[in-house]
């Protein structure tokens, strides 16, 4: 699954203000800055914002983050495993039910705005 616009996504911790973009100026003060409530892509803070939202988002739902990759994510209910792997607002996941991975997908989509993409054919070029 692809998450749409992630980074706007993560909530930022600090004050961050950024100057008027081109074409968005105000006539009447063209000297005003904005005070950021939310990530924006190009922002330093963004994928850390983003990560962070998204790790709650997991965590709060059950699972359990990998001791060793932290980009990892195991979810455990009755026999069944869920493993969900991140790489920035890629998300690939599998598991050993496949009603387990279906409230997972829907779960993700009520909360992120996703694109399913299927059937995993390859990642990272690989």
């Amino acid at each position: 699954m692809d998450v749409k616009s992630a980074f706007p996504n993560g909530f930022i911790e600090e004050e961050v203000y950024v100057r008027q973009p081109p074409g968005f100026e105000s006539a009447r003060f063209p000297d005003r800055v904005y005070k950021l409530r939310k990530a924006l892509y190009g922002l330093k803070q963004a994928p850390r914002a983003w990560y962070a939202r998204l790790k709650s988002f997991l965590l709060k739902s059950g699972f359990v983050m990998g001791s060793v990759d932290k980009t990892l994510f195991l979810l455990s209910r009755g026999g069944d495993t869920l493993i969900v792997q991140i790489y920035v607002d890629d998300i690939i996941f599998g598991g050993s039910s496949h009603a387990l991975m279906s409230s997972f997908a829907e779960q993700m989509s009520r909360e992120f705005e996703m694109n399913l993409m299927g059937e995993l054919q390859f990642f990272l070029g690989l």
